[in-house]
């Protein structure tokens, strides 16, 4: 059994080991409840939470990343300059933003970094498009990507959990390098200020607490920022990295996909980039 398959009410385990206790007749007071079924059901909260954390973010449980087929694309034509955003002006109000209480304003569109150069836009990420944004109904469709890889036992559980989070927005951008050995997706999920922070904290306790992980690269400027490494394989080809930080009412995300080794001072430098777009450089 493990800590999200807890013992449903009314059906506490026997103590492993031990047979059922005979029924004391003579005493008036009712049998204590055993200990362990509590400790199960107080752990078994902790280890949803975590594990939404994890579908949350997109790594842990069945997690399938992003498969890029390399030498498909064509030859890299020569760099375009990357869009142009006009800062705002003190005449013409900002369509987004940050606003001083650490919430955001306008599209998650325009809150995602724009294509960089030496960076086209990239393959689907899972079934969200290359770049996109998901608000009002189409949220259901967002949600139900996050869990479509959870096992079905788990499912229910961990849709109830991510319910109360109450998305808002959900915005995708992938991006791929002209020499096609990198390929990043960025998210940002909008939801609750306290939440965003809750989530965050939980999947850090995760990589904390298992040997899933290898601590990756710090984001400079940004001490609340971090990446972190699946563990290692000898022989593996691709490398994977996932960064992440909670930005007042966004979690931020960035999934990286790349020819092993991958540049860790590339994906660090998307990351402090877009974070840097959301107004929160230290």
């Amino acid at each position: 059994m493990t800590d999200i398959e807890s013992p449903l009410p009314g059906q506490p385990p026997a103590a492993p080991g031990q047979p059922p206790a005979a029924p004391d007749h003579s005493a008036a007071s009712p049998d204590p409840q055993p200990a362990a079924p509590a400790r199960a059901r107080r752990r078994a909260p902790k280890a949803v939470a975590a594990v939404a954390a994890a579908v949350l973010l997109g790594v842990g449980i069945g997690e399938v990343v992003i498969r890029v087929h390399y030498g498909d694309e064509p030859a890299a034509p020569a760099a375009a300059a990357a869009p142009v955003v006009p800062a705002p002006s003190a005449s013409t109000p900002a369509p987004w933003g940050a606003k001083s209480d650490g919430t955001h304003f306008g599209s998650l569109r325009d809150l995602l970094l724009p294509v960089p150069d030496g960076y086209r836009l990239g393959p689907d990420y899972k079934s969200l498009g290359n770049d996109g944004e998901f608000v009002g109904a189409d949220l259901d469709r967002a949600q139900e990507e996050m869990l479509a890889e959870v096992p079905e036992k788990y499912r229910a559980r961990l849709k109830d959990a991510l319910s109360t989070l109450h998305f808002t927005g959900v915005g995708v951008r992938s991006l791929t390098r002209f020499d096609n050995r990198l390929t990043a997706a960025l998210k940002l999920t909008r939801f609750d200020q306290q939440a965003v922070s809750e989530q965050n904290a939980l999947f850090g306790a995760l990589v904390d607490d298992s040997d899933l992980f290898r601590r990756g690269p710090d984001v400079p400027g940004h001490p609340d920022a971090r990446c972190v490494l699946p563990a290692l394989r000898a022989g593996d080809q691709l490398d994977y990295v996932t960064c992440y930080s909670a930005v007042g009412d966004l979690l931020v995300q960035l999934r990286v996909e790349g020819v092993a080794p991958i540049d860790q001072n590339k994906v660090v430098d998307l990351f402090r980039r877009q974070l840097d777009r959301l107004g929160v450089s230290a």
